[in-house]
């Protein structure tokens, strides 16, 4: 078997760079381990400009198990500028000497390799292998605050019912192989094409899906997003809320669009009803919290309900609005990975202080910071689905997805995504209301992030609202996407 280095090679890169920062820790002192922050930022430099090359290339290799077409290349492209994201946000956060840089920074690439592969596995194994490499270095981040008892509980947590996930999975994917005879989701699918299918094997099908739903954090598979988040260091639970969630979507775009398509009749009505309940849910809930980490938490369930619908549209046999659909998944999910960023990096600013985490700590922000003020505001209005952002045109593409096809059941869904829209955009209002119609407490810290933070959030709020205004930047490139191209 010939292997096509060429294919792999953001993943040769981005795997090598974690080597060479956990080496780099062994011989650095305590003093300059912050040094693995610019070196992981160049080993995903180069992994970008080896990602961007592939572009248009329609690629094959491993006999097929790893296939790389401008689908994959896109989720790679959002991937990695979602951790050039994080490897800003956390330079100063980590570099105060408080966690453990070199094992962070190992740990967080190392996850991030195997959200390349997500992409671009077209075999059962690959696929749980590239998720397996996302989750455990993920288990290991969320509890590096070892003296913390409330982050060694998060990681518990998170650890306990993510292993119940992988069982669940592995259970569905074992039955999947012994009634399919393979691993190989076009073969999947075509067995499922051309065979019956017994209620074991629709429920394989559901188990699958079931374990795809925690990683996601849909309802009732969400329970462990919220304590994960506000447990975990806040890059970390930026990484989960974002990164690790879209490696999710990825891996469950491959195993829906391609091998369980030609039964979609069977599983899509449950995906839309687990989709609406989960934004209703993460709204819902939302709207009580009093910690912002925690309000972030239940807003990316929520969204999380948002990028589920388009797979609830999925029909056998139509490629055309299939395709509709998995763009529009992601195009919501390159918004929501800018958007959700900034406003983790903006709570960054304020944890850097202390333990400024209340939804209150941000009155007067205005008065006190007043660019982070601006560029929490743009993200949390962008969140809510405000024109002229990014986030409007992200709600649109999922809207106009779901009345595609003009029947009555989609235009009840349509009018069920509007009212969790204004639901949504009340809790995120009334953080914005906080920071400009309230004056700063008493003795509360004047802010200073840093430079490599501040610049991160001015990126990201430019490319809000840039996006908003031309929002083609992103459509032209997620329109000529196709989950099947090149498989």
């Amino acid at each position: 078997m010939t292997i096509d280095y060429v294919a792999i090679a953001p993943e040769i890169a981005l795997a090598s760079t974690a080597l060479v920062v956990l080496l780099l820790d062994l011989v650095l002192s305590d003093t300059r381990k912050r040094l693995a922050n610019p070196v992981a930022m160049l080993g995903t430099i180069a992994a970008i400009v080896l990602t961007v090359q592939l572009w248009g290339d329609d690629r094959s290799t491993f006999g097929g198990m790893f296939v790389v077409n401008d689908f994959a290349v896109v989720f790679k492209l959002l991937f990695l500028g979602a951790l050039v994201a994080i490897l800003f946000v956390s330079y100063r956060y980590f570099a105060t000497g408080r966690y453990f840089q070199g094992e962070y920074y190992f740990l967080l690439v190392t996850a991030f390799v195997g959200m390349l592969v997500m992409p671009s596995a077209r075999d059962l194994l690959l696929l749980f292998v590239a998720l397996e490499t996302v989750s455990i270095p993920a288990f290991i981040m969320a509890g590096l605050r070892k003296r913390d008892l409330y982050s060694t509980e998060a990681a518990i947590k998170f650890f306990l019912i993510g292993v119940l996930s992988v069982a669940i999975m592995l259970f569905g994917m074992s039955l999947l192989y012994g009634f399919t005879g393979t691993t190989s989701l076009e073969g999947i699918a075509e067995a499922l094409r051309g065979g019956e299918s017994p209620p074991l094997l629709l429920a394989s099908l559901m188990l699958v899906i079931a374990g795809f739903a925690f990683k996601v954090s849909a309802v009732p598979f969400h329970f462990w997003a919220p304590d994960t988040y506000a447990g975990s260091p806040m890059p970390v639970a930026a990484m989960l809320a974002v990164a690790s969630k879209a490696a999710g979507f990825a891996g469950l775009a491959v195993i829906a669009f391609i091998a369980f398509e030609p039964v979609a009749e069977v599983w899509t009505g449950a995906v839309m009803v687990i989709a609406i309940i989960t934004m209703t849910v993460g709204n819902l809930i939302a709207l009580q919290q009093r910690d912002i980490v925690r309000l972030l938490a239940y807003s990316s369930v929520a969204h999380a309900g948002w990028m589920l619908v388009p797979f609830g549209l999925i029909e056998s046999g139509a490629i055309d609005l299939n395709d509709r659909a998995a763009q529009a998944t992601l195009f919501y999910i390159v918004a929501y990975a800018i958007m959700n960023i900034g406003a983790f990096g903006v709570a960054v600013a304020l944890a850097l202080k202390g333990r400024e985490r209340a939804i209150s700590d941000f009155e007067g922000l205005g008065y006190r910071a007043p660019m982070l003020a601006v560029a929490m505001t743009t993200f949390l209005v962008a969140l809510g689905g405000v024109v002229p952002t990014v986030g409007f045109w992200a709600k649109f593409a999922i809207f106009d997805a779901v009345v595609a096809s003009g029947s009555v059941g989609d235009y009840v869904v349509a009018g069920l995504l509007i009212l969790n829209a204004v639901v949504a955009l009340f809790y995120y209002l009334r953080v914005a209301y906080l920071m400009w119609m309230r004056q700063p407490r008493l003795g509360a810290p004047i802010l200073q992030p840093g430079i490599a933070l501040s610049f991160i959030l001015l990126v990201l709020m430019v490319a809000t609202v840039v996006l908003g205004l031309l929002p083609g930047l992103v459509t032209d490139s997620t329109s000529v996407t196709s989950v099947l191209a090149g498989s």
